[in-house]
């Protein structure tokens, strides 16, 4: 394609709308987390409960990002966005409305319903609208927004807002803004072009006949759907109980626990960029082996700190960074090139869905088992051991870089050299 017949606006438009998008999905994912101190109070939950009620988001997300990514390659992605995102936005406000634990955990499960059949299809779209030159960074741009607004954000406007208003309204309050985004993504999303039309070239075509064995045949799918799941048990267990660590625990107040929380987020917020953006240069397998050594080693240094709010604002910095840089990593640009022609959506959908039900929905759940039965200070061993057991899988990955591979193909001719000097 020339460059002069790409729509830029177009492209910048949609791809600022679904960042914005998927922003608000963190958002209202993970500002429960921060509110579940004042929650536990009002419904009489324990550690078990927090973690059940992100599990469960996390076990119907993933089942429906599987699911809905298959279906956006073929019925279109606009029939998926625009109801996902006004789903989950209602739902968000209706989590204020649970009068205890059995009402929150259905309202919660619905929205990991909304939110998964949204995951895999707003990234297809954005790689849809983006330019091949500019894809990658797309995509981190988008990724980036669930760590900025859920996981930097949320615990900042959750507890500033507990002190004007109680939880309940909290959650009513940032429903809104996903409503009128939802209005706004039906006036500028469209489908790509030629796409899902009865004279659709061949990678539609291909779309049609595709099915999800065919993209697990490619090495890289199974792989990075393991590696996904150790990188999100990293994010979600250190995301639902890291409020009662702090406060439980550490004895921090419910301002100082926000501050220090949010930056899960921020570190995340600067890891989608980075990470990926490294893997440019090093290859996806290097870039992912870094990265769970990298949060390996800070997690452990973070379990050994005190009451120091501003050495563990640092050290989570540093942690997120890298374990929000693999989720962004593997899920972008691994899952993406990995696809087969037509089947990128579906191919996001099985990472993400691997990734999001044992990562973002078994292991909440157990850490709230092990919160409750050993200690709130003992829920950081499970992340620490599946980020070590994600170095292992990830030298698995088969590397697909382009920049790596053009490299490697530029020296590949230079290997013969030394047996034509010994034939001369």
């Amino acid at each position: 394609m020339k460059p002069n017949t790409w729509d830029t606006a177009y492209e910048w438009k949609a791809v600022t709308l679904l960042a914005l998008g998927f922003g608000l999905v963190g958002l209202d994912r993970w500002l429960i987390a921060p509110l579940f101190p004042s929650i536990m109070k009002d419904l009489n939950l324990n550690a078990q409960d927090v973690g059940n009620c992100i599990g469960i988001l996390g076990l119907s997300w993933g089942v429906f990002a599987a699911v809905m990514g298959g279906l956006s390659d073929k019925v279109g992605r606009r029939k998926v966005l625009i109801p996902a995102i006004i789903v989950f936005s209602l739902l968000s406000g209706f989590s204020g409305l649970a009068g205890g634990f059995a009402s929150l955990l259905a309202v919660r499960a619905l929205m990991g319903v909304a939110e998964g059949s949204f995951c895999p299809t707003s990234f297809a779209a954005t790689a849809d609208a983006s330019h091949p030159r500019r894809r990658g960074f797309n995509l981190g741009l988008q990724q980036s927004g669930f760590a900025l607004f859920g996981l930097a954000l949320a615990p900042i406007i959750a507890t500033q807002l507990l002190g004007v208003m109680s939880w309940r309204w909290v959650f009513a309050l940032v429903s809104v803004p996903g409503l009128i985004l939802g209005l706004l993504m039906y006036r500028v999303i469209r489908e790509p072009r030629g796409a899902l039309t009865r004279d659709a070239g061949a990678p539609a075509a291909k779309a049609e006949r595709g099915h999800w064995r065919d993209v697990l045949r490619s090495r890289n799918i199974p792989v990075a759907m393991v590696a996904l799941f150790c990188a999100m048990t990293g994010v979600f267990v250190l995301g639902a109980l890291l409020p009662l660590y702090l406060t439980q625990y550490l004895s921090l107040d419910t301002q100082r626990m926000g501050v220090v929380a949010s930056a899960i987020g921020f570190g995340g917020f600067v890891g989608q960029f980075g990470l990926p953006g490294l893997s440019d240069l090093l290859g996806r397998r290097m870039a992912s082996v870094l990265g769970f050594v990298g949060t390996a080693v800070m997690l452990i240094v973070f379990r050994g700190l005190g009451a120091q709010p501003l050495e563990l604002f640092a050290v989570l910095f540093a942690a997120s960074f890298f374990t929000l840089g693999l989720v962004s990593l593997l899920s972008g640009p691994v899952a993406t090139e990995a696809a087969p022609a037509g089947m990128v959506s579906t191919s996001i959908g099985l990472v993400v869905g691997a990734g999001e039900i044992f990562g973002g929905g078994v292991a909440p759940a157990l850490a709230g088992f092990v919160a409750a039965h050993f200690g709130i200070q003992n829920i950081l061993w499970l992340p620490i051991g599946a980020v070590l057991l994600g170095v292992v899988v990830s030298l698995l990955l088969k590397e697909t870089a382009p920049a790596k591979l053009a490299r490697s193909e530029a020296v590949a001719p230079a290997a013969p050299l030394p047996a034509a000097g010994q034939a001369e």
